[in-house]
């Protein structure tokens, strides 16, 4: 009896780890128009959620920046990939965005002598610069796939970047990647030397 209710426990738990395991369904878009928005998306973000803050300790002073943007494509990756950017560009413009504005005005006058009449044009552009800005660390909170009328693939990204020491890799610089990596290949190249000596000094048995 006992070896009957075991193999019925692992029935019952396969059946439920399947479920789990389940493939991530894609909703279909209605119509031309998206009527339909996630609500992380439109700056509806449960900030304690989105950065995964708790309630004690440390981590309950944790502060994140947020990004998030959409992207269609035939191709999901593409699609997934390109919302990325957006949203990580939107990162990049809260850290370190600038604003210029350029002016331009063209004044002429048109007419004879006493019936001239003066015609001015002004043009105005505003223009968002981004340079050099480091969004390292960032992390995904939220992610969502629809599909379009025409068959395309519309992705959804919500990215958080942890300020500070609580972005992972806060203690990690560029410098010490590289310094890991020259260290990495330095090894390979000192071991792959010693194979290779077919000398009686060999320490390789």
């Amino acid at each position: 009896m006992m070896k009957k209710m075991k193999i019925l426990s692992v029935l019952v738990m396969s059946v439920l780890l399947t479920n789990c395991a389940g493939n991530y369904k894609i909703k279909s878009e209605k119509g031309k128009v998206v009527d339909s928005v996630p609500q992380w998306y439109m700056a509806d973000i449960n900030d304690s959620k989105a950065c995964d803050k708790k309630i004690f300790g440390k981590d309950k002073n944790k502060v994140c920046i947020y990004g998030v943007g959409t992207a269609v494509s035939p191709d999901l990756n593409l699609a997934i990939e390109k919302a990325k950017m957006l949203a990580k560009a939107e990162l990049a413009d809260i850290i370190k965005g600038e604003m210029n504005k350029q002016s331009k005005q063209f004044i002429t006058e048109l007419g004879k002598t006493e019936t001239k009449t003066i015609v001015t044009e002004v043009e105005s552009v505003l223009v968002n610069v981004i340079k050099d800005t480091k969004v390292r660390g960032y992390e995904i909170f939220e992610q969502d796939v629809t599909l379009t009328k025409n068959g395309y693939y519309r992705a959804w990204i919500g990215l958080r970047l942890p300020m500070g020491e609580f972005n992972k890799m806060y203690n990690y610089t560029i410098e010490e990647a590289v310094d890991a990596y020259n260290l990495k290949e330095k090894a390979n190249v000192a071991y792959e030397n010693l194979v290779g000596n077919d000398n009686e000094n060999s320490n390789i048995q």
